[in-house]
């Protein structure tokens, strides 16, 4: 995308605004928990202390806003805790000569560092940058500095408070999840009708996994409707798609087919009946068109036959214990012990330690995270110095704005930083106009600044341009406590805000993270998971066992992140301006995107697969262990190829395959295993198909000769 293409598309995205608001009775309770420190803080504290009370509470409510999966009382906690250290260091390094500019340097990398361990952490962690550029204004004791950062930090214990006091749908961030993952299966039967090898969305399912990871306390109070309809959900996915595939299921044509799309149609239903049941946490009610699920049994004429048979009697079992779950719940709603070890969330205190190691994997200069890290910290610092320099009395905007603008990739940053630059205009002009005409005192300026916390609470979810509008109304109210010129002081922050965003969007111009030539990267690990995937199936397949069943859980896992990572990396790398994206990259971006289709493909051969994954008592199928561990081996050889830029040699799991095929070729109808051994070969040609696809897809292309066209690669 050229640059003024991608400049224009940024920062229109920035500038939208939807027609959505975040839960009023949740702006109110954040609001409500800032008022009771900054008005206290004021009484008997005066403006300073009241402002550094204001900035945590604020912030901590903020972080509860943020999509996270734990407790809304542990986010505050934990942010006010940073805020609180990052307030408490900033006003010692103030009173120490040169010693701030260092500071802030070194805070402002960690906290691009946070982004290691996710977008919340990223967030929270810049936040404590601008809260530690706003409250450090002036030199103090370390008394004095003390007291600044417990305040930072009663304000998110009282947003800690406040939401245990008045908590507000507690799990509805996890229901939220696991209803959009049945929503998500329920188009995808609709889609499997027309289409029968439709492709499924794996992010529902990444997110309710994540969100089915409970802290003890979580495990202790979760709701009876929301366990065990996660893993149903998992083994629902297969069962439509093998129902509907007509390599492995219903056939291509006649009245089987038909058959199928009923059944599908109807499960469609169905889904879309429990998530609606599941996001609301109401009884389930069944759909008018299909009140029971007599319609699963596939018994009647004219009846489906073998694999397809057996795939819609699991259908229907699935879709039963679903129903039956939420069944449950209307008999005990209230919450007890969870059944079964479920997945364990740590606590903060004792996640800290793997984020850490998370944070050093990522010290590498060549990691987007390290390079969003140095250039946050280059970027804050720079902006203050210069700000400094300028002798600006409000000059802590300029790297105030850089650090919430500044963003790992580029279409957030530039989105970001036009949204802000506009939002703190409007934000200002109105603040100031208001001060300017009515010229309110300590208290109404400090009621003012509570209205704006909870417009911007409000807007959370309607635009980054609004919700700023609102955040440069409230610090406005909130410094103007001081006895200043608020034309002035208007004037000055507009002109720093202006100085900021631009040198935090010129800065990402000049040393950019272009996520265009990490595509080939992100490729190989998709292509080395969906292997070990694949080889998973292959072996609980071939030889069952629980043991076996828990590493395809475990590698479809991985084969989930791998694939996010790979689709956030490309449409990143969609909104990123190059004349030239190829040049980038040793594959062109058509290549990499066949490729990856590919890579889906086996994804979808192995799934197939794990459809009809039998009992553990089955017998076994001969050279499955052979075929798999080839599999395996290929395909994570194919990857480090892919990455290197050289075409993959698959010849070896060829060979692994005919010998493979072969010997299920010759299995006696008396063995019991025919049938299985049927499902296995043709899974087994849909992997080396998509294999094969891969191969043509990264296929280097060859210079055309002399008077000679090139060859299509259609």
């Amino acid at each position: 995308m050229p640059w003024f293409a991608s400049l224009r598309d940024t920062a229109k995205a920035g500038l939208t605004l939807d027609r959505a608001l975040s839960d009023p009775r949740r702006a109110v309770r954040g609001a409500l928990a800032v008022a009771l420190v900054v008005f206290p803080a004021l009484a008997l504290a005066g403006p300073a202390l009241a402002t550094s009370a204001a900035m945590g509470a604020f912030i901590a409510g903020t972080a509860t806003f943020q999509r996270s999966f734990r407790p809304r009382t542990s986010l505050a906690v934990a942010a006010g805790i940073g805020l609180g250290l990052s307030t408490f260091l900033g006003y010692l390094a103030v009173g120490v000569p040169g010693a701030f500019p260092v500071l802030l340097a070194l805070w402002a990398f960690g906290a691009g560092m946070a982004w290691a361990v996710g977008p919340t952490g990223g967030v929270v962690a810049a936040t404590t940058v601008s809260v530690m550029l706003v409250v450090v204004q002036l030199p103090v004791s370390v008394e004095t500095a003390l007291g600044h950062g417990l305040l930072c930090a009663l304000g998110g214990a009282a947003q800690a408070l406040v939401v245990t006091l008045w908590p507000i749908d507690s799990w509805g961030a996890q229901r939220a999840a696991l209803a959009d993952t049945y929503a998500a299966l329920a188009d995808y039967a609709r889609r499997l009708r027309q289409d029968p090898t439709a492709q499924v969305d794996p992010e529902p399912f990444f997110l309710a996994r994540q969100a089915a990871e409970l802290t003890p306390w979580q495990q202790r109070r979760r709701p009876a409707g929301l366990r065990g309809l996660r893993g149903v959900a998992e083994n629902v996915r297969p069962a439509l798609a093998a129902l509907a595939d007509p390599r492995v299921g219903a056939p291509a044509e006649g009245p089987a087919r038909d058959r199928a799309r009923e059944i599908l149609a109807a499960a469609a239903e169905v889904l879309d009946a429990l998530a609606r049941a599941i996001r609301s946490g109401d009884s389930y009610r069944p759909p008018r068109s299909t009140p029971s699920l007599a319609l699963f049994r596939p018994d009647d004429k004219p009846a489906l036959a073998g694999a397809a048979r057996r795939s819609a009697r699991r259908l229907s079992g699935l879709l039963s214990r679903a129903v039956d779950s939420l069944d449950k719940q209307d008999q005990s709603t209230v919450s007890g012990p969870a059944t079964g070890p479920g997945l364990h969330r740590p606590p903060l205190l004792r996640v800290l330690p793997s984020a850490l190691r998370t944070v050093r994997r990522q010290l590498d200069p060549h990691a987007a995270v390290f390079q969003h890290a140095v250039r946050l910290s280059s970027v804050v610092t720079g902006a203050y110095v210069v700000a400094r320099l300028l002798g600006v009395r409000h000059g802590y905007w300029a790297p105030m704005t850089a650090a919430m603008v500044m963003r790992p990739d580029f279409a957030q940053t530039y989105s970001r930083g036009v949204a802000r630059l506009a939002g703190t205009v409007a934000g200002v002009a109105l603040a100031t106009l208001v001060v300017r005409l009515f010229d309110p005192g300590e208290w109404l300026s400090a009621a003012l600044a509570v209205v704006f916390i909870a417009g911007a609470y409000l807007t959370m979810r309607t635009g980054y341009a609004l919700t700023t509008t609102c955040i440069s109304g409230y610090v406005v109210f909130l410094l103007g406590l001081e006895d200043v010129d608020p034309t002035q002081t208007a004037i000055d922050r507009v002109a720093m805000t202006l100085l900021g965003g631009a040198v935090a969007l010129g800065a990402y111009a000049l040393f950019p993270t272009w996520h265009t030539a990490r595509l080939p990267e992100r490729l190989a690990e998709y292509l080395a998971a969906a292997g070990r995937y694949a080889a998973a199936v292959v072996r609980a397949l071939g030889d069952p066992g629980e043991r076996r069943v828990r590493a395809v859980g475990e590698a479809l896992l991985d084969l989930r992140e791998t694939r996010s990572e790979m689709l956030q990396a490309q449409e990143r790398a969609d909104a990123e301006p190059h004349r030239d994206p190829d040049r980038l990259t040793e594959l062109p971006r058509k290549q990499l995107d066949r490729a990856r289709a590919a890579v889906a493909l086996l994804g979808r051969g192995a799934m197939l697969m794990e459809a009809h994954l039998p009992p553990a008592d089955s017998p076994p199928l001969p050279g499955t262990e052979e075929f798999a561990e080839e599999l395996r081996d290929a395909t994570a050889i194919g990857a480090a190829a892919v990455l290197l830029g050289q075409p993959p040699d698959f010849s070896g799991l060829r060979a692994a395959h005919e010998k493979w095929d072969a010997r299920l070729a010759a299995l006696p109808p008396e063995s019991g295993a025919e049938d299985r051994g049927g499902v296995a070969r043709a899974g087994a040609r849909l992997l080396m198909q998509a294999v094969a696809e891969l191969e043509r897809a990264v296929r280097p292309r060859r210079p055309a000769e002399p008077g000679r066209p090139v060859p299509s690669e259609a």
